[in-house]
């Protein structure tokens, strides 16, 4: 059974850091590519970074290219996402999703795992 196990979400003022990370606990993590979305309230859930199987190629929202970056060690079974610079409109839930694919994608519905979210709140 494969897990996703978000950690790092919190309370941060504006122009801070937050380092969120995901645990996953299939053997075939490191086949696969991971993303990270979020979902603020009466928003519909979108793409945020999405990662490949060996971590050569990512890919971003517009809204935080140059702020945010996805990593991710095979070794740990983990997938990370640096945020920068944050702003009020990061607030979110964020969520970290596992294709059965190695390459990239933006599309939620492309995404057969996910985790239970963790809560970044952004002051101003």
């Amino acid at each position: 059974q494969v897990q996703l196990v978000e950690s790092g979400g919190g309370l941060v003022q504006a122009g801070g850091s937050l380092r969120l990370s995901c645990a996953a606990s299939h053997r075939t993590f490191s086949s696969n590519a991971m993303g990270w979305f979020r979902q603020a309230p009466g928003k519909e859930r979108e793409f945020v970074a999405s990662i490949n199987w060996n971590g050569g190629i990512t890919s971003y929202a517009d809204s935080v290219k140059g702020r945010f970056t996805i990593s991710r060690d095979n070794a740990k079974n983990t997938v990370y996402l640096q945020m920068n610079s944050l702003k009020p409109e990061d607030t979110a839930i964020y969520y970290c999703a596992r294709r059965t694919l190695s390459m990239i994608s933006t599309i939620p519905a492309q995404y057969v795992y996910w985790g239970q979210g963790t809560q970044v709140t952004v002051s101003s």
